[in-house]
Order: structure tokens, then sequence, then C-alpha cells
């Protein structure tokens, strides 16, 4: 027997509006978006035959693409960014699940003491200076690992994993146990291929942090060749001579194209990478996410 639920005419208005707040939100947040690429690709001409705003270009350049990717300083960020992206966020899942099993274990000696710990950093920070001061102190100072050592755990994203494990049936535990199974092997041939939903959401937490790096790129690398792209791009939206600031090799190239063009062009190289893996995490993004914030 199915039951059939009929809409009520409020409900039906209520929904209609709905709909419309949530498309013109997505329209406003995708805009900013869509102009910056606009203005990457359009030529100076027509810029300033439309008064310097320009929604639907009527000619397209990739002049600006061209310039950026003959320079010598944004393409290296761009690589080192990719690597510390790609690098550091398999050390922190990692790291972050072989925290967050143990813990989830009931048997684990000690275990609220380890809790209260990873929740007291939550709430009490050492400071910039203390942090700055180990840095330099390890030896990490201008090196590659300052991008990635630091934030290598955080201490929420530890609980929201536990959270997740605590939820996986204990019996499979037992079972791994039965069969000679160490904890080694329990955690990475059962636990972690059940977890794809919270290790891809964390992964994009963690990704999208490293691809976003610019605290670190200040404070602790003063070699050009180190600087996440980030940064570059700052120093590029800031700089007076944009040419200059990326070191291009051809300075012909960029002779006729106007600053702002290069700096959208630089812009959109930064946030492509992200918007394009999001689709492919979406499905496991939510699920995950309130799996691991939700005990069952």
């Amino acid at each position: 027997m199915s039951f059939v639920l009929h809409k009520t005419k409020s409900d039906r208005v209520i929904d209609t509006f709905l709909y419309i707040f949530l498309t013109l939100f997505g329209l406003a947040t995708l805009f900013p978006i869509y102009y910056v690429f606009v203005m990457s690709v359009t030529p100076i001409e027509v810029v300033l035959q439309k008064g310097g705003f320009v929604l639907f270009p009527t000619k397209i350049t990739f002049e600006g693409f061209a310039a950026i990717f003959a320079s010598k300083v944004l393409p290296q960020a761009l690589k080192i960014t990719v690597i510390v992206t790609i690098v550091g966020t398999a050390f922190n899942l990692i790291v972050t699940a072989l925290t967050a099993y143990p813990l989830s274990r009931k048997q684990l000696p000690g275990k609220n003491i380890v809790l209260f710990l990873i929740v007291f950093t939550m709430l009490f920070s050492g400071g910039l200076i203390p942090l700055y001061l180990t840095v330099n102190a390890t030896g990490l100072m201008d090196t590659i690992w300052a991008l990635l050592i630091p934030g290598l755990i955080t201490a929420f994203n530890v609980l929201i994993m536990k959270t997740f494990f605590d939820n996986l049936p204990d019996d499979l535990e037992e079972a791994a146990k039965v069969d000679g199974s160490g904890e080694f092997t329990t955690l990475f041939r059962i636990i972690l291929p059940l977890s794809k939903p919270i290790m891809a959401t964390l992964g994009l937490f963690y990704g999208v942090n490293h691809w976003n790096t610019y605290f670190a790129g200040i404070m602790y690398i003063n070699n050009q060749d180190l600087k996440p792209i980030q940064v570059v791009l700052r120093n590029m939206l800031q700089a007076q001579n944009v040419s200059q600031e990326l070191m291009v090799q051809n300075p012909a190239l960029v002779q006729q194209l106007p600053p702002e063009t290069m700096k959208m062009a630089a812009v959109v190289v930064t946030i492509v990478p992200v918007i394009a893996v999001y689709p492919f995490l979406q499905k496991y993004f939510v699920k995950g996410f309130l799996l691991g914030s939700v005990k069952g």
C-alpha cells in the first residue's frame, strides 16, 4: 500500500520561493568567478569600449595566460603548490587516520586524557611566536617541509574521523583479529577502504587548505623558488610592474598587454584546479561530513 503526499498551495508557493532564492544565490556566488574569467580573455580595447565592464565578450584572447606561463615565477609557484597539495594531503590523511583510529577503540588506555589534550588545543593556542621559533629551531625554514609539517594534523579533523570510525561495526575489528590481522592490517585493509566518504571529505579540507596556503609562505619561505602560488599572486596583484614581478623571459610578449589582464589570468589559474576537483568529491562530501559529525 503506497501513500501519495499532495502538496498544498502554500507548500508550492514556499517551494517556488526557495528555488528562486537558491538560484539567485547560486548565480551571485558564481558571478565573480565568471567575471574574472571574462576579464582574463577579453582584449583591452573591448574593455575600454565597454567602459571597463564586460559581461559578454565579443572578442577573446588568451595572451594573458600565454604571458603568465612564459614567466619564471608563476609556473614554479604553481609547481610548488601542486606538490605541497598532493604530498601534504596524503601525509595529512595518513597521520589523521593513525591518530583517530586508536582513539576510536574503546579499550585504549588513557584515551580520555588524549582526547582532552586534543580538544584543549582547539581552545588555546601556543601563539605565533612559539610556532615560528619551533619551525626555525627544527631547521625547516626555507624548505618545502615548512609548508607541510606545521599543519600536518588538525584537531577538528581528528575528531571528525574518530567519530566516523566510532560508527563502524565492532564486528569488523573482531573478525579481523580472528583472522590474525594486526592493528595496521585492520586499519589499512579493512577500515580505510570502508572510510572513503570521510577520507574524501577531509582530503578536500586539507587539499584546499594547502592550495590556499599563504601564511606559511610569507612566514617561513624567503627563497623565491619555494614561494607558493598564493604568495606570488598577492605580490602580483600589488605590483606596479607585473612583467617585472613575474620575471617574464620575453618582455615583448607583455609590452602591449595591460596588467589587469595578466592579473585576472593568474587568478583564474589559481581557482580553476579547486573548482575542477570538487565535482568528483561532491558525492562523498555531505555523506562523509554528516557521518563524521554525528555519532549514531
